[in-house]
């Protein structure tokens, strides 16, 4: 039985033994005749109260102390916490005595942003995403500067070739030789001229070769030109393979980088190059022999590119042979430029599957 049992049974017991004045009342009075003084008599509890009902597994294990007693806060630590406190407060500011308690200590919700600032915040996002990284910029741009020049190299090669070179001989309505020049003949010295501009030979290649009578084919003059040519032609064909390369390096980086980058770098070359061309055409056709003129003075010195006309070069490429050249070139680059500017135009189906590319969480919009 535990103490709290004890102390309430020892009160009910005291509580319901009568009083020393309550049994001394009912006994007669002294002898000596003097009245004992009355007590009053507390009134019984009308409710005592109540016994505690303990188990009986309780009644029979008998109480154990406690292993550890809970640690209980320092005087410093209740200063402190009542410092922090007490600081807390003074930071909140006064609170409203007439509002509640849990509403003061409730934080307000935060404010919702404005349409404007929601707007703002979508048009930043928007810019985020469409913006392109400098490089794949640098590699479209490069790509349509590039693009008229290597088309036109490309041009200039097929022109400067044995194949070219046959068929110009053998087309209908192109001039015969009035110095004794046959077509086989042409051919022939014409391959030499040809080869020796594409080759690393020195200028002997052309300059030991002999007619059927045993002098020289060529000039002292005529060769000279043709070493000017080469070195110009060298030259070109070099920086059109080099810009080729530069080219193929930024489509491939384009191609993993930029959906649709590649379209639009030889879209905006091929634009370029029509209108290069198309100028260069009006202004060959208004005057072709100052054309001509003008563009040896550009590459070669003034008396090195003129030559009489029974000279060698003269008889193989008369004035007929430039024109069909240039002629040829104009429309292989025209040609060209214009598939190229169909095939990367952008279409609407273009414009979808590059924006279904950036976004490809989103549809596309129809209509």
């Amino acid at each position: 039985m535990s103490e709290n049992s004890k102390t309430q049974d020892s009160a009910n017991s005291a509580a319901q033994a009568p009083s020393p004045s309550e049994a001394g009342a009912g006994a007669e009075a002294p002898a000596d005749g003097i009245a004992a003084p009355q007590t009053v008599a507390e009134p019984e509890s009308l409710d005592p109260a109540p016994r505690i009902k303990l188990d009986a597994a309780a009644d029979d294990e008998p109480m154990r102390p406690a292993g550890r007693l809970p640690r209980l806060p320092s005087d410093e630590e209740i200063a402190a916490s009542l410092a922090k406190s007490v600081s807390e407060a003074d930071e909140a500011g006064p609170v409203d005595d007439g509002a509640p308690v849990e509403e003061a200590l409730v934080e307000a919700p935060a404010a919702r942003p404005s349409a404007e600032e929601v707007a703002r915040r979508q048009a930043a996002m928007e810019r985020a995403a469409n913006t392109k990284p400098v490089l794949t910029r640098v590699f479209q741009v490069l790509i349509a500067v590039f693009y008229p020049i290597v088309l036109l190299v490309l041009s200039i090669r097929l022109v400067t070739s044995s194949v070219f070179l046959w068929v110009e001989y053998h087309r209908p309505g192109f001039p015969a030789d009035s110095f004794g020049f046959t077509t086989e003949d042409r051919v022939t010295y014409g391959s030499y001229t040809v080869d020796y501009l594409l080759n690393f030979a020195p200028a002997r290649y052309l300059g030991g070769l002999v007619n059927t009578l045993g002098k020289p084919l060529f000039l002292e003059r005529e060769v000279g030109h043709m070493a000017d040519v080469k070195a110009v032609i060298v030259m070109a064909f070099l920086t059109g393979l080099v810009l080729a390369i530069v080219m193929v390096i930024g489509m491939v980086y384009l191609r993993r980088r930029s959906h649709g980058g590649i379209r639009r770098g030889l879209f905006a070359g091929s634009i370029a190059t029509l209108a290069l061309i198309i100028g260069l055409g009006v202004l060959a056709v208004l005057g072709w022999e100052a054309f001509f003129t003008e563009f040896h003075r550009i590459f070669f010195a003034d008396g090195t590119w003129t030559f009489y006309t029974d000279d060698t070069l003269i008889r193989l490429f008369p004035s007929q042979f430039w024109t069909d050249s240039g002629l040829f070139i104009g429309v292989f680059v025209l040609v060209v430029s214009s598939l190229t500017l169909a095939f990367t135009w952008p279409t609407k189906d273009r414009r979808q599957a590059v924006a279904k590319a950036k976004h490809p969480g989103r549809r596309a919009a129809a209509g």
